[in-house]
């Protein structure tokens, strides 16, 4: 099948080639001979309803320390792009919701969007796994100091983060009799203005954060345990944790099932489940990462079974060629 295919990312010069999922996502699509070419956040934009975008050809190879070379700058329609990836990292702010606009529109002229910008917007990451109560710690999501305080001395020790961040910026674990509970309130609701997620605090972290990937609703045999290293509570790579990749357990994938026919339904191929101790903390939809570390330990190609879903889709609509 001739697919063109856009990715909307990060700058190329920014990423770390040898960890990153959009670039073994890339690499996937070009094993099949795939057009690539890549968009940056800003060189998106409508023109009379149409969803348009300055792209480049990209070419990707298999050496992390010299993997593109980009083409000539072009504008052209979404439309004329078979599929589009999404793969800008957050922060999910304003500026990131108006993009899925941009990209709902391309979407409706026939161009297949992962994941589904409208579904992007519906499903924040902290927020989503509200719709999944029986598989969460107890929660609580607010802005009121005073809730927060009384979730505090019901729990005893909590963690407490914003609902737009990621890579563990700015989540606080808090025990009760802490004497910066309040600054830490405060710093987190942007003094009453701003909701905040509080979550009771899951000993079993140190045993890791389990990153559970989902393609098509499916859960992947193997996840990858993010284990904090040293006082830090917080299960993410880009907080200094430590990556394992193991297999999934029973109650992983119990937890995935239930909630992959929502992820299929929604438009949502690739996702990452977040998974602490049997309970589900987050549902990362906007850039699910842990894909190179969990293929280079186990004999998966989790980026290929993406393109085959993608592949089916375009098969299924009559797209590629």
């Amino acid at each position: 099948m001739n697919v063109k295919m856009g990715i909307v990312m990060d700058p190329p010069a920014s990423i770390e080639a040898k960890k990153d999922t959009t670039l073994a996502l890339m690499r996937a699509a070009k094993k099949r001979g795939w057009s690539l070419f890549c968009i940056e956040m800003g060189g998106l934009y409508l023109r009379n309803g149409d969803a348009h975008a300055d792209m480049h050809p990209i070419e990707v190879s298999d050496d992390d320390h010299d993997w593109y070379r980009l083409g000539n700058a072009l504008s052209a329609p979404l439309s004329s792009l078979d599929t589009i990836l999404m793969r800008k990292d957050p922060p999910f702010d304003m500026e990131y919701i108006y993009s899925t606009y941009i990209l709902e529109r391309a979407e409706e002229a026939g161009t297949l969007v992962v994941n589904r910008p409208k579904s992007l917007r519906d499903a924040n990451e902290k927020m989503f796994t509200a719709w999944f109560p029986r598989y969460c710690p107890p929660t609580l999501v607010t802005r009121n100091h005073a809730r927060m305080s009384a979730f505090l001395a019901e729990h005893d020790d909590i963690v407490i983060k914003p609902l737009d961040g990621m890579g563990g910026a700015s989540i606080f674990r808090v025990r009760t009799g802490d004497s910066n509970a309040q600054v830490i309130f405060e710093t987190l609701s942007a003094h009453q203005t701003r909701y905040a997620m509080c979550q009771r605090y899951l000993p079993e972290i140190r045993k890791g954060d389990h990153r559970v990937l989902m393609v098509d609703g499916e859960p992947m045999e193997y996840a990858l345990a993010r284990i904090p290293t040293g006082d830090d509570p917080r299960g993410n790579l880009a907080a200094g944790a430590r990556g394992v990749a193991v297999e999934i357990s029973p109650k992983m994938r119990e937890i995935a099932s239930h909630i992959g026919p929502e992820l299929k339904a929604r438009g949502l191929l690739f996702v990452g489940l977040d998974v602490i101790g049997g309970f589900l903390t987050e549902i990362n939809v906007t850039s699910p990462t842990c894909i190179r570390e969990i293929e280079a330990a186990f004999d998966i190609d989790i980026a290929g079974g993406l393109m085959d879903a993608i592949e089916s889709r375009l098969g299924a609509a009559g797209k590629g060629s």
